[in-house]
């Protein structure tokens, strides 16, 4: 178990890491999930006080870099820019809200439709006081079947075996009772809540369930067998990996476009790109590309 010597420093709105090149500040997208007019708020942000371009993460959040700095924190008026944009709903929970889900769940591909999961488990994360405590690396990872992120390092998570179960997991190699997706979200949320409770709140506290004494079976009462449906074999392994970049036809008979972001580097031209279709959504993925869903074809 490592020795934690300090406090988790990973960046968030009110509390910025300063990096040399100015402030870094790192905005949450559960599921990746984000209007394109908070994403064109971020860019003017971003382009009038930092470096001009939103950055994307491997855990399909975004950052905002090369931001002035105020002492500890951002001037006021950038804190309430950013606010303005919609994506803290809760300030007290900004750092915590680390949930990566299968990027074409429930358009394309997959077993299930995890995007209700995203949302509800969202919602009670930020409802649950004590889960702020969570640290700001501590993260969620939901497989909605197809395999694309079964091999992701995470602290808790699920997979689904079909359209109504799924399997909770907990660290590397620890896998809980099978679930219906409908009570997906609180399970994960009280297994959280037992990490919290396990690992304590002091500086010294374990960040990740794999560093508490027991790994992740320390929290599931009582550990599971890992089921057969986890093991994502050729037969149903549709999807697995990142997506192809393109056109992608959604099961509604829609089409997905799957764009590259250079470096992960979204600019004014590329974000006019992707918003010339007037899509009501756009998914920042774990790959740090952009897909462009539920498009009309014409």
């Amino acid at each position: 178990m490592p020795e934690r010597t300090r406090r988790d420093l990973c960046p968030g709105l009110l509390r910025p890491w300063s990096a040399a090149d100015g402030a870094l500040v790192r905005l949450r997208l559960p599921g990746g999930t984000v209007a394109p007019e908070a994403l064109a708020a971020l860019l003017r942000i971003a382009e009038r006080h930092g470096d001009g371009v939103v950055h994307l993460t491997s855990r399909a959040n975004v950052q905002l870099r090369g931001l002035p700095q105020v002492e500890d924190g951002l001037p006021g008026n950038v804190v309430r820019a950013v606010l303005a944009t919609g994506l803290l709903p809760s300030t007290s929970h900004e750092r915590v809200r680390n949930i990566m889900a299968s990027p074409l769940t429930g358009r394309a591909g997959g077993r299930a439709d995890l995007r209700p999961v995203v949302r509800r488990l969202d919602g009670l994360l930020c409802a649950e006081p004590r889960l702020a405590a969570l640290a700001g690396r501590f993260l969620f990872v939901l497989d909605d079947g197809r395999g694309d992120l079964l091999e992701r390092d995470l602290d808790l998570g699920l997979v689904a075996l079909d359209g109504a179960y799924a399997q909770p997991r907990a660290g590397r190699d620890a896998w809980g009772p099978v679930v219906p997706l409908e009570e997906a979200a609180v399970r994960l949320v009280t297994l959280a809540t037992a990490f919290v409770e396990r690992a304590g709140a002091t500086a010294r506290s374990p960040w990740h369930v794999d560093e508490l004494a027991g790994e992740g079976a320390a929290l599931l009462d009582p550990p599971a067998p890992r089921h057969a449906g986890t093991r994502v074999g050729a037969g149903t392994r549709v999807g697995a990996g990142q997506p192809p970049l393109g056109r992608i036809t959604q099961r509604d008979g829609r089409t997905a476009l799957h764009l590259a972001v250079p470096d992960g580097r979204l600019d004014a031209r590329l974000l006019d790109e992707l918003s010339a279709r007037s899509p009501r959504e756009l998914v920042v993925t774990p790959w740090r590309t952009v897909v462009v869903p539920d498009l009309e074809n014409t």
